[in-house]
């Protein structure tokens, strides 16, 4: 690739994160591809280890932009790489090297039950720390109500400052809107979480009454046709809506990789700082990032949900809830509803 942001001479259209050259553009895998759907399936799972390959050994055609986040980006290079990450982070290249990790440890678990076993102890371990830690974001909010209230009832302040030794000093609706914030922090966090605890609301027409193999095998249809269809579909909305909103020139989720390397040479960062109101929340490009983690949240924990539904009718009703961490409540009452739901 040329200096100054210009797209190299040798035109490519071979998929892969480093491309071949004009000599090389059409190889024996790519006419493979076109054959079929099957083909095309069959042809970028083969591919996929070199992505993963080529995308570990070349970071830096994809990861230069990191030491310049919400600063001048210097040259073309660095420019191009953004472009790059934004295009690979919900690709088909991308989705496909997801798509042969999941199988490849999917086999391996089916063949080494313990190694599964160990997968979703780690995935729902996840999903319970992040829930954990994400839900006190309930409590900040309830505090932080009950100041606002405070500060602007009892003493009709205008700001609030926040903070030890550097204070945050902002406006009370600044502050108010900030609170929606802390929801949705919950909502998205603490999802995954939820689910391994069991707390979502089910509606049940069929379930309760079937026998346990049939549950685990419905668990685990739901959790591939509906979960992960569902998860990757808002990824693809959700990671071009974010960045929308953080860069300009504006990236599209129909643009060519070639586009987006032209578009780099205008590129620079635009973070959304626009608020509801003239002196209200203004961040409002984090609500963007956490419908992203919330869609990488739900994903790794469809994942979790199929190994264990797998393992469980693999194994019998002796193993239910094996390895689940669950919550304490300490209050058999309480105990009780939570099984109910």
């Amino acid at each position: 690739m040329q200096d100054g942001g210009d797209i190299m001479d040798e035109e490519i259209v071979c998929t892969g994160f480093f491309r071949a050259s004009e000599e090389d553009t059409i190889s024996c895998l790519d006419q493979f591809e076109m054959g079929g759907s099957a083909q095309y399936v069959l042809g970028n799972l083969l591919e996929a280890p070199y992505n993963i390959g080529a995308a570990l050994l070349n970071t830096d055609q994809w990861l230069a932009w990191l030491p310049y986040i919400n600063g001048n980006m210097p040259d073309a290079e660095v420019k191009q790489s953004l472009m790059r990450f934004i295009y690979y982070g919900a690709s088909a290249e991308l989705f496909f090297v997801v798509f042969a990790l999941f199988l490849a440890v999917t086999i391996i678990g089916m063949v080494f039950n313990r190694f599964m076993w160990g997968c979703v102890r780690g995935l729902e371990g996840f999903a319970n720390i992040v829930g954990r830690t994400f839900a006190w974001a309930g409590l900040l909010m309830v505090l932080q109500q009950i100041v606002i209230i405070f500060m602007q009832r009892v003493f009709a302040v205008s700001e609030i400052s926040i903070g030890f030794g550097m204070t945050i000093t902002h406006d009370v609706s600044w502050w108010s809107e900030e609170l929606k914030f802390y929801n949705a922090m919950i909502v998205c966090m603490c999802a995954a979480y939820t689910f391994v605890q069991g707390s979502h609301v089910r509606v049940d027409l069929i379930y309760s009454a079937v026998s346990f193999r049939t549950k685990r095998a419905i668990d685990m249809f739901g959790s591939i046709v509906f979960m992960v269809p569902a998860a990757l579909l808002t990824w693809l909305y959700g990671w071009f809506f974010l960045w929308r909103h953080l860069v300009v020139p504006n990236p599209s989720a129909s643009d060519s990789l070639e586009r987006l390397l032209t578009k780099a040479r205008a590129l620079r960062w635009n973070v959304e700082t626009i608020g509801f109101s003239p002196n209200g929340f203004n961040a409002y490009f984090m609500f963007k990032v956490l419908l992203v983690s919330f869609t990488l949240m739900v994903l790794l924990q469809a994942i979790a949900f199929f190994y264990r539904s797998y393992l469980e009718f693999k194994e019998g009703e002796e193993s239910e809830g094996k390895y689940l961490d669950k919550d304490d409540l300490g209050d058999p009452q309480a105990e009780l509803v939570a099984e109910i739901h």
